[in-house]
């Protein structure tokens, strides 16, 4: 097992400032452009946008260890980012070219790099809950010590799958950490309007799984409870966490979001993690205006170059359209 990235018993995580500043500010930075660049019909098919919830993966990332892994659903450009993922190649796959990290074979909702332990965004709501369940049971078969921290939205508890994987986590005791980032809407739908549970965390007490909610566009908070659940998951006790969060913009780029009024997207606004995690950094005196201008700088930068990397590169070859779907060998027939 690789040593934690953090301090367990950390009270102060001012050392963690400048990394989350920049993490935050480069993943929202990303999404803007991204988003632009939807408009401009560079990049094609469905396009979900992390913008609002940058605090929920940047808290999470640095609680971790090296060797954990991580899965998510299908708004999941953010994750493989504040892992490490270069935003050159998770721009390539959004432009749908071979120097993606899929290799211009997901797209948007379909990240994937093992290289830093994400082990895949995917575009089944919920789909994914019971992969991450198996990942933490191969963790826990090979007594890795790591743990499988499985992201999902609050639309996805509404899927019996989900159940099923809260139930056999418990009955195996696996190393997992279940996080919902609630923000609020299943696509359009409302938790208020979908549920009769709408403090979602409470959900684990069904299975008597420890539960928390939390303030999910605060940093530190995100840290410190995933910190606390991962504890508790190299023992065998699981967690479900709920993020208290929200996106500014519709559910995908094809959604206007009518269902919201501007006062309420403004007065979230008013709550930006990003904006209030610098207001406090400079409280704290932690950077000051011309240390903060620098990362500002070297994140706009980092995202011209994504761009052009991207632009540059090129579509994957028409010969490859069936690899990584199937193993070849073994459907002959995919090779004629």
């Amino acid at each position: 097992m690789q040593p934690p990235l953090s301090p367990t018993d950390a009270t102060d995580l001012s050392s963690f400032y400048e990394q989350w500043y920049e993490m935050m500010l480069l993943i929202r930075k990303f999404e803007d452009k991204a988003a632009q660049l939807y408009g401009q019909q560079k990049i094609r098919g469905f396009c979900h946008l992390y913008t609002g919830q940058e605090a929920c993966i940047a808290g999470a990332v640095t609680a971790l260890c090296q060797g954990d892994k991580y899965i998510t659903a299908y708004r999941d450009h953010a994750h493989p980012i504040a892992l490490g993922t270069s935003p050159n190649h998770v721009m390539a796959e959004l432009y749908g070219k071979a120097t993606g990290v899929s290799k211009g074979h997901g797209g948007s909702m379909h990240m994937f790099d093992k290289a830093c332990h994400f082990l895949g965004g995917h575009g089944i709501v919920g789909g994914h809950v019971p992969l991450g369940v198996g990942i933490a049971f191969s963790e826990q078969y090979k007594k890795t010590g790591n743990l499988c921290i499985t992201f999902m939205g609050d639309g996805a508890v509404r899927q019996g799958a989900v159940h099923e994987s809260f139930n056999l986590a418990m009955l195996y005791r696996l190393p997992i950490i279940f996080v919902i980032e609630n923000n609020g809407y299943a696509m359009g739908t409302s938790v208020e309007r979908s549920s009769n549970v709408t403090e979602l965390y409470r959900l684990g007490s069904s299975y008597a799984m420890e539960a928390e909610r939390l303030d999910g566009l605060c940093v530190e908070a995100v840290h410190r409870a995933v910190q606390r659940a991962a504890l508790k998951a190299r023992k065998g006790i699981p967690s479900l966490l709920e993020f208290v969060t929200y996106r500014y913009k519709g559910h995908s780029m094809s959604d206007p979001a009518t269902y919201r009024t501007k006062e309420e997207v403004e007065a979230y606004k008013r709550q930006d993690p990003i904006l209030k995690f610098k207001a406090l950094i400079l409280k704290n005196k932690v950077m000051d205006e011309a240390a903060l201008k620098t990362i500002e700088r070297k994140v706009k930068d980092q995202i011209a170059q994504a761009v052009a990397f991207a632009e540059a590169s090129s579509f994957p070859d028409r010969a490859t359209v069936y690899h990584y779907v199937y193993k070849q060998t073994d459907y002959p027939f995919l090779q004629h």
